[in-house]
């Protein structure tokens, strides 16, 4: 980052131009030579490394297996599964020439590998013992998004893919809903994002699919943001890439599937929920740095109860001595923009008195703490601090949450407030288009408790199936 800290946009005023703002300035990625794709720059690869690693762990605990798959399709498999192809259809970027030679087949730049994988899936299974296949793979894909925006939405971007195969239906229905679950703690328990939950309308659900869970985060500003997804097939791919097995009875039948995923839009949801107007609010468990220790000066006594303090806490978190050739002003400013949960400040006027000075980023506050109970303080405000964040971030998401009984009830909340509103729904499609066309919004998902109602769609008045939550989106 160069020594040059630029102004932050106010999220009240300009909340598109305050998330490019602390994008920026928090030296989080740029913008790739590509229309469309990004730079992850190292402060904000480390963040990716971080979530990479407690899911990776959470997914290890399933049995999940990582695996690699080419990054080239052909088009006569994508071909196969036709609702699959009709969802993907208008992102896909398409190889045509190799050099100056025409290929014989185009080639299609993976926007997820469903198709893949099924094809590998198809060769490897044969009999009940070959089964379940757990596989995961962290990779990039590329859809070629009309609107961009680092991290929320771009034309190429990092994710995880998991895909599995069952000998029967409860089977992978069950584990649609295990990773569902992997994916409510990851952000509830890591990303301190509180999301609701729940099953996609048929409009909503993923291409191919049967079913589609998601977990929905809300942003400061009101808007949606779908955070994870997970499907449930059943036989869909299977059947369209011959995916059999011989059962324990000796007959023959098809393959029961699954896939589920998160990708780098965790990183735009965390920064829309927990940023401010200074700069990044990170979470402590992904945050790449969590205790930031910035010296006044480079005295003797000053540097050797830095090293003290930084031994001290070094087992337990990730901690930085900032060494830097900058003031110690700009120290301060940058650690605060960059989000970083604890600060401390050690200087030789606090030394006379044996004590440091302590930051916490969130509410800003600073307190003097004797240096042999540094790492004790430290611990219980790292938990504070993580609590008083999602704390926030919930407090936010009920604020906003609403409830209608009709289009005009529904329409008159949002013209005063962003947020999501929970409706009754009859859940066709058609309803749902109507509803999209006139509102500019979209359903989320439909809550975990799906109770039977006695009440009319708010929008077309037949009968409604269950209450739905409709939003704005990212």
């Amino acid at each position: 980052m160069a020594q040059k800290i630029e102004k932050i946009t106010s999220r009240e005023d300009d909340f598109s131009q305050w998330y490019t703002d602390v994008v920026k300035n928090a030296g989080l990625a740029d913008y790739g030579s590509v229309k469309g794709t990004m730079i992850f720059k190292p402060y904000g690869y480390a963040i990716w490394e971080n979530i990479v690693a407690i899911t990776d762990k959470m997914f290890k605990e399933q049995n999940v297996q990582n695996v690699y798959f080419p990054l080239l399709i052909p088009k006569n498999l994508f071909s196969k599964e036709k609702e699959h192809i009709e969802g993907f259809a208008p992102e896909l970027a398409t190889v045509t020439k190799v050099g100056d030679k025409d290929l014989s087949e185009e080639l299609y730049i993976r926007p997820t590998s469903e198709v893949l994988i099924c094809t590998h899936f198809a060769k490897e299974v044969k009999s009940y013992r070959d089964l379940p296949l757990i596989y995961n793979q962290w990779t990039n894909v590329m859809r070629w998004e009309k609107t961009t925006r680092p991290f929320l939405r771009t034309s190429e971007f990092l994710w995880q893919e998991g895909h599995t195969v069952h000998a029967s239906e409860q089977e992978a229905k069950n584990m649609t809903l295990t990773m569902f679950d992997v994916y409510k703690k990851l952000a509830n328990d890591y990303l301190l994002l509180p999301v609701i939950s729940g099953r996609k309308t048929e409009k909503e659900k993923f291409s191919g699919a049967k079913e589609t869970y998601s977990i929905e985060a809300l942003m400061y500003d009101g808007q949606a943001l779908q955070s994870g997804t997970s499907h449930y097939f059943g036989t869909n791919f299977a059947e369209a890439f011959n995916i059999k097995f011989q059962n324990k009875d000796q007959k023959e039948e098809f393959a029961y599937s699954t896939s589920w995923g998160v990708s780098t839009r965790l990183i735009g949801a965390i920064i829309m929920t927990h940023s401010d107007d200074q700069g990044l609010v990170l979470p402590s468990k992904i945050a790449p740095i969590q205790i930031q220790i910035i010296n006044i000066n480079e005295s003797e006594e000053v540097e050797k109860t830095s090293n003290q303090l930084f031994n001290s806490l070094k087992d337990s978190y990730r901690v930085f001595i900032d060494k830097t050739d900058k003031s110690f002003g700009f120290k301060i400013s940058e650690a605060e923009i960059k989000g970083i949960p604890i600060r401390i400040e050690i200087g030789p006027r606090d030394l006379t008195n044996n004590v440091v000075t302590i930051s916490r980023r969130d509410t800003r506050t600073k307190e003097q703490v004797s240096i042999d109970k540094v790492v004790e303080y430290v611990e219980k405000q790292i938990q504070d601090y993580d609590k008083n964040i999602y704390n926030i971030a919930l407090k936010n998401l009920k604020n906003k949450t609403y409830e209608a009984n009709t289009i005009d009830e529904y329409e008159s909340i949002l013209n005063k407030n962003q947020g999501l509103v929970l409706v009754p729904f009859c859940g066709d499609i058609n309803c749902e288009n109507q509803v999209k066309e006139r509102t500019q919004t979209n359903s989320r998902c439909i809550p975990d408790i799906d109770e039977k109602i006695e009440a009319k769609c708010f929008n077309c008045e037949k009968q409604a199936k269950y209450r739905v939550y409709f939003a704005r989106a990212y």
